[in-house]
């Protein structure tokens, strides 16, 4: 008699090598069992292995399809990187040291800053289209609970920025600061008045802000003024928030020779436990020249020479001179001398064909005005003007000697010799550089802190003090990934050791990087905008069984791709 005996997978050990995966089917005849090999299925994968072996089981299998839906999938993987950093950083803690739905608003309202800059109105949509509110709890918040949030955070603004000091600012350490301006858009703000407007748009209100980092561009502090708030006289405000208000027996403060003015520097003087770091201005520095301190003869061996002059008493002057510097201002000025002379050009090429209503002296005046103005050139020309007459030459006594210092300036400090040497003073003052990165960062398409549209003056400083937490946050994440951005890993090591005078050069890494776009282990290279693009294609989905008893949904994320997991990986994630 012969019995039927279904088709089954049959493993082979193999010795050494893998065993060897066979379909077989048997019978049996009597006491003895036939068995014969229909295919032999080692090369395929193991899920189609398995899904050949429960059919021959008898199971049931049936598409994905027929048995769960993807109900909605949202961005998960920016919204983990982003708010991953922030509580690995201990942010969170530093804002509030409990969990409060105040604290989740404010934390969101970072990350949105980061991922979706935009009006509060529309952060809180933006938020629902991530994870970001599940994650947070706060799929019902509304524009009135975020308006109560930024006057939660404000209140807590100092202390928050002590706690910033305390982890990032050393006595005898650096404090860099400086100052810019951002446009308003309305008239309700009492902070917002024309002035200084850096976006350029002289026809808006601005506010002015003040930025305090350390000595590596790490935020610590801001502070909000009146657009119309001249940079000067912000000082002190600095001064005495870093004595009394951070706690520190001594500071050195780095400004720029437009902050740093002589007046502010005789204040500083009655405090010695506040050292600084400045620049001297053109008018100071061809005083040096005129006096014979400065000649070129001092930068015949070397790009920098330590000076003294009874003019600064007390303090150490640096003399600096970049000769690619110099070649640039002469390019710079010849190119506006010559823009300034086709303008007038016009001016008198319509002045002579006037010749039946010639045009007066006012009329001229004004025409001329719009062009020296335009191009900052009157000190360099001799004008006349008189009805229907316009005649100009150049003042080549006032370009030479403003040629003379082409190239040249001087870095002046309180510091002694013994504490920071010459090199170290130059560097030091350069590090301003970083405090206009952050502005940039700000201000650019990172996080978009203008233009301004709050009303309320406290939500104005608290909208300006969560954009800086939002730099302090993407400054820690832009340090983690620099390998896979378009940065130069080397900076930070070079800015202590290379020539403080000659322009900074890109190390090899970075050209190599920008060369082949690539990292060493072949991954792109992102810009920090373009890799949050990227983490945000992992997904987080909701799913639901279409057969079962259960209805309840679970989730599912998406399969983190190798650049994915470089990320989490780098951010110690």
């Amino acid at each position: 008699m012969v019995y039927d005996v279904p088709m089954y997978i049959d493993e082979v050990p193999n010795r050494n090598s893998p065993p060897c995966i066979l379909l077989r089917e048997s019978q049996r005849e009597g006491n003895k069992v036939h068995k014969r090999t229909l295919a032999n299925i080692t090369h395929w994968p193991p899920e189609q292995v398995e899904s050949l072996r429960r059919i021959l089981r008898g199971e049931i299998l049936v598409p994905l399809s027929d048995l769960f839906s993807i109900e909605c999938s949202h961005p998960h993987g920016h919204v983990k990187a982003v708010l991953g950093t922030i509580r690995k950083l201990g942010l969170d803690q530093l804002i509030a040291s409990k969990s409060s739905r105040q604290r989740n608003l404010v934390i969101a309202l970072i990350v949105e800053r980061i991922l979706h800059p935009d009006s509060k109105l529309a952060t809180t949509r933006t938020w629902t289209t991530t994870t970001l509110a599940e994650e947070l709890g706060l799929e019902d918040a509304d524009v009135d609970e975020v308006y109560e949030a930024l006057d939660w955070i404000f209140k807590r603004q100092k202390r928050i920025e002590k706690k910033l000091a305390a982890r990032h600012l050393t006595d005898d350490g650096l404090a860099l600061y400086d100052i810019s301006s951002s446009s308003y858009e309305g008239r309700t703000c009492t902070l917002a008045c024309f002035g200084k407007n850096r976006d350029g748009k002289k026809d808006l209100r601005c506010i002015t802000y003040g930025l305090l980092t350390d000595a590596d561009g790490r935020p610590v502090s801001i502070d909000v003024y009146p657009g119309n708030t001249g940079d000067p006289s912000t000082v002190p405000d600095q001064a005495e928030k870093l004595l009394k208000q951070f706690n520190l027996t001594r500071v050195v403060f780095v400004g720029d020779r437009g902050m740093l003015t002589e007046a502010q520097i005789r204040q500083l003087k009655h405090h010695p436990e506040v050292g600084w770091i400045s620049a001297l201005r053109s008018s100071g520095i061809r005083g040096l020249m005129e006096s014979g301190t400065i000649q070129m003869s001092l930068f015949d061996k070397q790009n920098l020479a330590e000076i003294t002059s009874p003019s600064y008493p007390g303090e150490r002057l640096i003399a600096c001179y970049n000769p690619l510097l110099a070649g640039e201002r002469r390019r710079k000025r010849k190119a506006l001398l010559d823009a300034t002379e086709v303008e007038l050009q016009k001016i008198q090429n319509q002045v002579n064909r006037r010749t039946k209503t010639p045009l007066e002296k006012d009329e001229i005046g004004v025409k001329v005005g719009r062009v020296i103005n335009k191009y900052k050139m009157a000190k360099h020309f001799e004008l006349t003007i008189e009805d229907n007459l316009l005649e100009w030459q150049r003042r080549e006594e006032t370009i030479e000697k403003e040629t003379a210092l082409d190239g040249i300036y001087v870095i002046r400090t309180s510091e002694k010799k013994e504490r920071l040497p010459a090199d170290d003073v130059v560097r030091d003052y350069k590090r301003l550089t970083l405090v206009e990165k952050a502005f940039r960062c700000l201000k650019g398409v990172d996080l978009k802190l203008r233009p301004v549209f709050l009303r309320m003056e406290d939500h104005v400083r608290a909208h300006f003090f969560i954009c800086m937490l939002a730099y302090y946050v993407e400054w820690h994440m832009r340090r983690a990934l620099a390998p896979l951005l378009f940065e130069d890993e080397e900076v930070e090591e070079d800015r202590k050791r290379r020539d403080p005078v000659a322009p900074t050069q890109p190390s090899e890494s970075v050209k190599l990087k920008k060369t082949t776009r690539q990292t060493e282990d072949g991954l792109p290279l992102h810009s920090f905008s373009t890799l949050l693009e990227e983490l945000g294609t992992l997904c987080k989905n909701t799913c639901r069984m279409k057969t079962g008893p259960s209805t309840e949904p679970f989730f599912q994320l998406t399969e983190a791709s190798l650049l994915q997991r470089r990320v989490f990986e780098l951010l110690g994630l």
